[in-house]
């Protein structure tokens, strides 16, 4: 008889006390009834990544740790982002466990959705993806702007899942192999896919937060989509070399028509449309540098190969002092 996989669900937290006292049990009870059902390993585990909290939130995931076996938790030594944080948890899972399920923890995400992905594993998938069947929750801004950046990566060149965000399943086998990527400008939803193996999707339907504030306001889903584009194509890049060819082909022709305006006679002085091209000219030069620009950055950044993540505790090594 196959034995049953160890699964953790890596979770991770950014000033959750609201609501991680709601939805911790939730996870757990989900892994008992797993287990029962005999599709995961009793011994498998809700792991807690806190992303440097300003709040009680290491102290409830410590709390819970205490008081029951099937929670533990990391702690990152600084706040370094959602995408650092869930690298953080499934790399120290990875050897730990047969499977891992990232989710965020403020409930959104329907977790009995992990039902079908651990299906799925166990038919012979290695990465299961989360798939919103609707933006219904959503408001039109942000339902339009995020259906819109996926269709604008597919266009870039990028292999990403439609409405898809951190809610998968991936195996150990994967992971392995998805250390190899040394990336510091993390973009899962498109790195993860380059890894390959066989995969799947699972729909699911995403509510509304049970408690607390978004963590991601408008910056910081620009900051993370520009980090998409930017790790994943290089189109922009030839955008620029294409724009700039049509500029300069049209002020070829534009300087052949003042020259034989010039020599017919016929120049009229006119400060306007002199002042018209030379501005839109130096607005399109700006926008390239700009583009250019976030690519050097993303290159200095990444030659310094600094620490994507740095823990500075674990709940197991608390209970071991």
């Amino acid at each position: 008889m196959t034995k049953a996989p160890r699964l953790f669900i890596v979770i991770p937290c950014y000033n959750e006390e609201k609501v991680l006292p709601i939805t911790a049990p939730s996870f757990r009870d989900k892994l008992l009834q797993l287990a029962g059902e005999g599709k995961i390993a009793r011994d498998s585990r809700v792991l807690f990544v806190n992303d440097g909290s300003r709040d009680t939130t290491w102290d409830i995931i410590c709390a819970l740790a205490k008081e029951d076996e099937h929670y533990i938790g990391i702690s990152q030594s600084r706040n370094r982002g959602h995408q650092n944080a869930v690298l953080a948890g499934l790399m120290e899972a990875r050897d730990k466990c047969d499977i891992t399920i990232s989710i965020d923890c403020d409930g959104q995400d329907d977790i009995n959705a992990m039902d079908k992905m651990v299906d799925a594993y166990l038919d012979g998938c290695e990465i299961v993806y989360g798939v919103r069947d609707n933006r219904d929750s959503d408001t039109f801004f942000k339902r339009f702007t995020a259906e819109s950046f996926y269709k604008f990566l597919a266009l870039m060149g990028a292999e990403v899942v439609f409405n898809h965000g951190d809610y998968r399943l991936i195996s150990a086998r994967a992971l392995n192999e998805f250390a190899n990527f040394k990336e510091v400008n993390l973009y899962l939803r498109g790195l993860v896919p380059l890894v390959g193996f066989k995969s799947t999707t699972v729909s699911f339907t995403r509510s509304e937060r049970i408690a607390g504030e978004s963590h991601y306001p408008l910056k910081k889903m620009l900051g993370l989509a520009m980090d998409g584009v930017t790790s994943l194509s290089v189109k922009p890049l030839n955008m620029i070399f294409g724009l700039g060819f049509f500029i300069a082909l049209v002020s070829f022709i534009f300087c052949v028509w003042a020259l034989v305006t010039a020599l017919c006679g016929r120049a009229v002085a006119g400060w306007a449309s002199m002042t018209c091209i030379i501005c839109f000219v130096s607005g399109v030069q700006l926008i390239c540098l700009g583009i250019i620009a976030e690519y050097v950055g993303k290159i200095y950044l990444e030659t310094k190969q600094r620490p994507r993540y740095i823990i500075s505790a674990r709940t197991w090594e608390n209970s071991e002092r």
